[in-house]
């Protein structure tokens, strides 16, 4: 009988560190999936920042570098001009990207430069401790907002696809999420569409999804699920928010 699926060879052997429910395992598989497919695990290069994919190294079989936090797109822009041939991607949590980060990502995508974000979207700080999150949703309870995100005081969730599609250079960017099959593979085929567009150097490419974070949100995997259905989804509405010409 012939195997009909199998782990990708991007991927080790090594036992995840996440959480059970956890949807970085998921995101971690469709990247290695199409990394595999394009052929392209030997001039791949992956940085994750701090957050709960700061041990990525340990999953992927290719190479990954570490960057401070919210710096990783500073060290793609320096890997990807020193070495255009290769294929050099960010990973990052909505912590680190949208909070701290901010200003590398808003920069190198309305520099156009030629690597790709996948972005994390859970709506709080993982790793950290919970902390209320630039995308933290209204009145949804933290560590730091323990009565819900008060949004009189400190604004609404930031829309970071919205966000970066708005500036005029990047011409890539889309928003997807994982919660169910029905929705991994549209997410599948979002990942491979911006690193097809890193292979041909058309442009920056940007690929949020939405994700959940069971253990700091207080549910069970099941629970979270339907939590992000019903709270996230609405607010962080999947679809296509730049494409290019």
């Amino acid at each position: 009988m012939g195997k009909t699926f199998q782990k990708p060879e991007a991927l080790t052997d090594q036992i995840t560190h996440y959480c059970p429910g956890c949807t970085h395992g998921i995101i971690h598989r469709l990247i290695a999936e199409v990394i595999d497919e394009l052929g392209i695990r030997g001039r791949t290069v992956g940085i994750a920042p701090v957050g709960c994919a700061v041990l990525a190294y340990n999953y992927f079989s290719f190479d990954f570098q570490e960057a401070a936090h919210g710096r990783a797109p500073a060290m793609a822009t320096g890997i990807k001009r020193v070495r255009p041939d290769l294929m050099v991607f960010t990973y990052q949590g909505d912590g680190d990207l949208a909070s701290i980060g901010m200003g590398e990502i808003i920069h190198a995508a309305n520099r156009g430069e030629k690597f790709t974000t996948i972005f994390v979207n859970n709506a709080v700080y993982g790793m950290t401790g919970g902390q209320m999150a630039p995308t933290t949703m209204p009145e949804q309870r933290t560590t730091t907002s323990p009565f819900g995100r008060d949004v009189e005081d400190v604004g609404m969730p930031i829309k970071v696809a919205e966000l970066i599609a708005a500036l005029q250079t990047p011409a890539y960017v889309v928003r997807r999420t994982v919660l169910k099959p029905k929705y991994i593979n549209k997410a599948k085929k979002a990942i491979k569409q911006a690193f097809t567009y890193q292979l041909e150097g058309k442009c920056f490419s940007f690929v949020e999804i939405v994700s959940t974070c069971p253990t700091n949100w207080g549910l069970t995997p099941l629970e979270s699920i339907k939590w992000a259905e019903e709270k996230m989804l609405p607010y962080y509405e999947p679809g296509d928010y730049k494409i290019p010409d």
